[in-house]
């Protein structure tokens, strides 16, 4: 890429995070940037994204991933860990440690991805966060409630989520789920689950993305009882037998 069309996007990358009351240094928009290039560049040998535009990826890549860090029942710092269920092409795992110093885990159930990520991650040098190749169930027999936050972004189904996040998260821990629209009948079903899961919810905050380019909600549940089943359940449980009402 042309160092005026980087800067432009760096340029842009900042001003819309501002707009939704994010403040992001001229270092940390290179490195998501850099990202988007990295990204771009290695979707023309694996499907890692359909957004090919680097001005809409800045928006619904960059952007959306760090809407979480507007909300106020949200706050990172360096020292917690965070994994990142379904990263893809590292979103939101990736803008999410640039943004916080936060380490991160970030898993998917797809190896060319996970393969994509780790050399995203080895090319702009973050030593805080790792990509696997891991089912959500798997990790967290190997890691049982080791993680301080557990993000998702439209990945699965909420009360799925909630199921995965629930034994990883350590007590007190937040699941901070992203989606573009919740439908009543998918929030009550999270809302089952999460009672189930022993997760209560803290915050439900909307946000326009800039542009016009979507609209999205964020919803925080902490874990604060143990769960009422036990968990994890076998792999592929959650996904094909959720907990419903």
């Amino acid at each position: 890429m042309e160092d005026a069309d980087r800067l432009e996007h760096v340029s842009q990358l900042i001003e819309e995070l501002q707009s939704i009351g994010i403040e992001c240094s001229e270092d940390q928009a290179k490195a998501m940037v850099r990202h988007l290039e990295l990204v771009t560049e290695k979707n023309k040998m694996i499907n890692l994204t359909r957004i090919v535009a680097l001005r809409d990826a800045v928006t619904l890549h960059l952007v959306d991933s760090l809407v979480p860090l507007r909300t106020k029942g949200f706050g990172p710092s360096e020292g917690l860990r965070f994994v990142d269920i379904g990263t893809g092409a590292g979103f939101p795992g990736i803008p999410l440690a640039i943004m916080t110093g936060m380490e991160g885990v970030f898993i998917d159930s797809v190896g060319k991805k996970v393969n994509a990520v780790n050399e995203f991650i080895d090319d702009l040098g973050l030593s805080n966060c790792k990509a696997m190749h891991i089912r959500a169930e798997e990790l967290a027999l190997e890691q049982s409630e080791s993680f301080d936050l557990v993000v998702a972004r439209a990945v699965a189904q909420s009360n799925v989520l909630v199921e995965y996040a629930s034994p990883l998260l350590k007590k007190s821990g937040y699941l901070i789920l992203e989606k573009a629209n919740i439908e009543s009948l998918e929030l009550q079903n999270l809302n089952y689950a999460s009672r189930i899961c022993g997760l209560t919810r803290v915050s439900r905050e909307t946000c326009e993305l800039p542009r016009e380019m979507g609209h999205r909600e964020v919803l925080i549940y902490q874990k604060t009882a143990n769960p009422k089943i036990k968990l994890p359940r076998n792999n592929g449980m959650a996904k094909h037998h959720p907990l419903i009402p």
